[in-house]
């Protein structure tokens, strides 16, 4: 765990307009100042972002809403209240000094107060906001540790908290409260239905007019094997059919029971949807640097409580499958 000598060296890292890799509950950010526009522009340098691409402000508590938002619905307030610190991103029209380069040029600015231990330490000794996607390459699988940061960007990145493993795994629920009824922009695991409770109206989905938000490109999250999604019953069947083509073939699966075919690496993955979240990126991450041709993941159940897990490796295989045919 990250030192307070640490903290304090990475608060001066920011201060001084460079980059912090830090963790949160849902995976690491890479972090800079988000009041400082060329510091935010090294975020998206170093992890190949696109310029349109928005990024999240972390804050150290609700109060700072004031000094990025310029209108803050009571909604705002009632969720800040009941689900921060935690894995919810709330989107509101930007304060008018936010930059154009944290926005993506939008009107709009996304807002988290996060729990980890770390996160906590580092924003209240900094005192402002830090803007921070995934500590990934751009479109890639997010790092859920330390060592995958470091693995990920090496000496370009030489500022890293260590936290531990993230304890949920999967990037935060985004809920825009710009356009007056609320829209559920990325799911994650607080749920359309706990926001829809927690505000007393219903949640609804996003439209073609929803603002752009982190995470939601139909490309994202994927491993540099191509991988493919696969009904569970398929998945041996599929798997030896791979093998006797010659190639070589890594499994997520939730059954433990191995097949007996040779030049399959077949890994157990957990049966409940806490611990599979919390495990999918540190999973995905082992089997695309196994050296394998093909990662095959038997598809979750579709039911709510696995909404998140589907939407991330739906988006995976998405990528993954792109980037093998070009």
């Amino acid at each position: 765990m990250a030192t307070a000598r640490e903290i304090d060296l990475a608060v001066a890292v920011l201060r001084a307009g460079g980059l912090v890799a830090f963790p949160t509950e849902t995976v690491y950010g890479l972090g800079a100042d988000a009041s400082n526009a060329e510091a935010v522009k090294k975020i998206f340098a170093v992890k190949g972002r696109p310029a349109s691409h928005p990024v999240i402000v972390h804050l150290a508590d609700a109060v700072q809403l004031a000094s990025w938002a310029r209108e803050i619905p009571e909604a705002a307030h009632l969720l800040a209240q009941r689900f921060w610190p935690g894995p919810l991103t709330l989107i509101l029209r930007r304060a008018r000094a936010v930059s154009d380069v944290v926005t993506g040029g939008q009107d709009t600015v996304a807002l988290r107060v996060p729990s980890h231990p770390v996160a906590r330490q580092l924003l209240a000794r900094f005192g402002g906001g830090i803007a921070a996607p995934s500590a990934n390459r751009f479109g890639r699988v997010s790092a859920t540790t330390a060592g995958h940061v470091r693995r990920e960007f090496g000496d370009a990145v030489p500022c890293v908290l260590d936290g531990g493993e993230a304890d949920v795994g999967i990037e935060s629920t985004i809920l825009d409260l710009s356009g007056g009824a609320p829209v559920l922009l990325r799911t994650g695991w607080i749920t359309a239905e706990e926001l829809t409770r927690a505000l007393g109206i219903e949640v609804a989905a996003a439209g073609e007019d929803a603002p752009r938000a982190p995470g939601t490109h139909a490309r994202h999250y994927a491993p540099q094997t191509p991988l493919m999604l696969v009904e569970g019953d398929l998945a041996v069947e599929i798997a030896a059919s791979l093998v006797r083509q010659g190639r070589r073939v890594a499994v997520l699966a939730f059954s433990a029971a191995q097949p007996l075919i040779a030049g399959v690496n077949w890994v157990a993955a957990p049966g409940e949807a806490a611990a599979y979240a919390h495990a999918l990126y540190a999973n995905l991450r082992a089997l695309d640097e196994s050296g394998c041709d093909t990662i095959l993941v038997e598809r979750p159940p579709r039911d709510p409580a696995w909404a998140a897990i589907n939407d991330r490796l739906t988006r995976a295989a998405a990528g993954a499958a792109e980037d093998a045919a070009t």
